[in-house]
């Protein structure tokens, strides 16, 4: 059923879900060490983050993000929500000031598996010696995620993408301990529900 929703309706739909998700304890890793996700523009400052959102900004995650929602099982539905937002272009926005959708965003209860990749990312980053290490595995994650779409119905190179984010994610126990609680909770939640 179609819904009129305001563009600063939708933007805060956006930001409180990465917000209760704890998408923040990310952020503050990346910004601290220089990693300014949105380079050049003019409502970032650097090291304290962004300054004024937009639907475009809001919708756009980061390699870290893409990564996390991908692992749960989220990630398609934050992007079908945000599909059915007009007017988003890159770092441009315009969104009308009211339009209709069919699509709203879950409240997952996930804060606690982006704390614990925060602190994995924390310790990468001061044991890394190499500069810039931080952000290219964003970097190659973010490609990763992508092309698990680009081969969604080629299962070989499927594959294979997947092994490579398995093996840029191992570098993440905290974060891979919970995740394999929290889908075995899932699994019993599911089981619970269907008996």
């Amino acid at each position: 059923m179609k819904q009129k929703r305001s563009r600063e309706a939708v933007i805060e739909m956006g930001t409180e879900f990465l917000r209760d998700a704890g998408a923040e304890s990310i952020c503050k890793v990346c910004i601290s060490g220089g990693g300014s996700c949105c380079i050049s523009c003019q409502h970032l400052i650097d090291r304290v983050g962004c300054q004024k959102r937009n639907t475009s900004c809001t919708a756009w995650l980061c390699g870290f993000h893409n990564y996390i929602l991908f692992e749960l099982n989220l990630l398609e539905e934050w992007n079908n929500f945000w599909d059915e937002v007009p007017g988003k272009d890159f770092r441009k926005d315009e969104t009308p000031e009211f339009f209709f959708m069919t699509k709203s965003l879950s409240k997952p209860d996930i804060r606690h598996i982006c704390e614990a990749f925060a602190k994995d990312l924390d310790v990468l980053a001061s044991n890394q010696i190499a500069i810039g290490f931080i952000l290219t595995l964003r970097e190659k994650l973010d490609r990763c995620i992508e092309l698990t779409e680009v081969y969604r119905y080629d299962q070989t190179h499927r594959n294979i993408v997947l092994r490579k984010i398995k093996s840029l994610s191992s570098l993440f126990t905290q974060f891979n301990l919970v995740l394999q609680e929290y889908r075995l909770e899932s699994q019993l939640t599911d089981t619970t529900e269907s008996s």
